[in-house]
C-alpha cells in the first residue's frame, strides 16, 4: 500500500474538491488519492487549527503540509504568509494550487522536514507529524523546528492521544523551555511549546 509520505506517488490520480468550515470561514481546496486526508479536513488538523494561538500577519511554517489545509485556512483567517513544506510531490504541487486558488501569500518547498527551509525562520510551526512514517522521521522536525522559531515564537504540535501522545510530549521537554497541553479533544491532544 502506498503512503501519503511517498515522495512520488505512483497512484492514479482522482483529484477532487472539498470545501471546508473552519475558523468560520468557507474554504474551497482540491485534494487527490495518495495524498494525507485526501477526503476533507481531518479531526486533528482541524483541533490544531482551532487551538493555535495566532497572531495577524504571522510568518508560519506548515511543516508536512500535504495539500495545504493549514496554511490555507491560517492564511484566508488571519491574513498569515506560510511557507509549507512537504515531500510526496502530487501534495505539495496541491498545496500551491490551493494557496494560489484562496489568495493566500505563501509558496512551498517540496522536501523532507526542515532541510528546504534552512536558514529562515518563523513566528510559528504547525505540525500534524507523520504518525506512520515513524518516530525517526518526525522526531527530528520536533527537535529542531526550536532553530526557527523567532522570539516568542511557538511550534503546534497535534497527535492522536493513543498514538504516542505522552512519549511525544516528553521528546519535547527535552528540548523545549515551556510545554503545555494546549487541548485534550475527540482523542487529540494538541502541544504547544515555546
Amino acid at each position: 500500500m502506498e503512503h501519503y509520505f511517498s515522495d512520488t506517488p505512483t497512484a492514479p490520480s482522482e483529484e477532487q474538491e472539498v470545501v471546508l468550515q473552519v475558523l468560520g470561514e468557507t474554504l474551497r481546496c482540491t485534494t487527490d488519492r495518495a495524498v494525507f486526508s485526501g477526503k476533507g479536513l481531518d479531526e486533528g488538523t482541524r483541533i490544531l487549527l482551532e487551538t493555535a494561538q495566532v497572531e495577524r500577519g504571522a510568518h508560519v511554517l506548515d511543516l508536512g503540509a500535504g495539500w495545504g489545509a493549514v496554511a490555507v485556512a491560517l492564511g484566508v483567517h488571519y491574513g498569515c504568509t506560510a511557507v509549507c513544506v512537504e515531500r510526496n510531490e502530487r501534495a505539495a504541487a496541491l498545496c500551491a494550487r490551493n494557496l494560489e486558488r484562496n489568495r493566500v501569500q505563501g509558496k512551498v518547498l517540496v522536501g523532507d522536514g526542515l532541510a528546504p527551509v534552512a536558514a529562515q525562520d518563523f513566528d510559528l510551526v504547525l505540525l500534524n507529524p507523520p504518525i506512520r512514517a515513524g518516530k525517526a522521521v518526525y522526531y527530528p522536525w520536533l527537535a529542531g523546528a526550536r532553530a526557527h522559531l523567532r522570539p516568542g515564537g511557538a511550534l503546534w504540535v497535534v497527535v492522536r492521544t493513543s498514538q504516542g501522545a505522552k512519549s511525544l510530549r516528553r521528546e519535547l521537554e527535552a528540548h523545549y523551555s515551556e510545554v503545555r497541553d494546549a487541548a485534550i479533544e475527540h482523542g487529540y491532544r494538541v502541544y504547544c511549546a515555546r
